[in-house]
């Protein structure tokens, strides 16, 4: 797996809820490229669930929108923005039992439209919530022109 850097840590407004990790309130997601996918794992707390040891839904809708858009970045070197996302809940999540998994990859991409996958293993290895995100994606000059977005890379771990 190679490590893809995160090319806006030094930008001075930078505060995403799930990947910047100065946000004191957010995840502080890494993420992974391996082969087609986008990998990142992360450990859930008590301040993330809903129900007792159970990591909440919109929790869990946060990690793959996330994970989604690093796909889009890195796969595509280019932004774009949720325009649909469908959930599958099919086993709670424990906040309890360590680190989970999110992957995902571009299943169809139609000129500026991108499908992606992503799923969310459990510590056990379980699939417990599968995802298909639909992102309207921008061109790479609009992309660096008026989102300031810059070249997704990644380095040997």
């Amino acid at each position: 797996m190679k490590k893809i850097i995160n090319p806006w840590l030094n930008h001075p407004e930078y505060n995403c809820i799930g990947c910047a990790p100065n946000n004191p309130i957010g995840l502080h997601m890494e993420f992974y490229e391996c082969g087609d996918e986008v990998v990142s794992k992360w450990t859930p707390t008590v301040n993330h669930q809903g129900w007792v040891n159970t990591l909440h839904g919109g929790v869990q809708a946060l990690i793959m929108d996330e994970i989604c858009a690093w796909v889009v970045s890195l796969k595509l070197q280019t932004a774009g923005v949720t325009s649909k996302m469908e959930i599958r809940y099919r086993h709670h999540i424990a906040t309890n039992e360590g680190e989970i998994t999110a992957r995902a990859h571009i299943r169809e991409q139609k000129r500026n439209i991108v499908t992606i996958d992503a799923q969310l293993i459990d510590a056990q290895g379980k699939v417990c919530t599968e995802a298909t995100c639909v992102y309207f994606t921008f061109s790479q000059e609009k992309a660096q022109e008026e989102m300031h977005f810059m070249p997704f890379l990644t380095e040997e771990e």
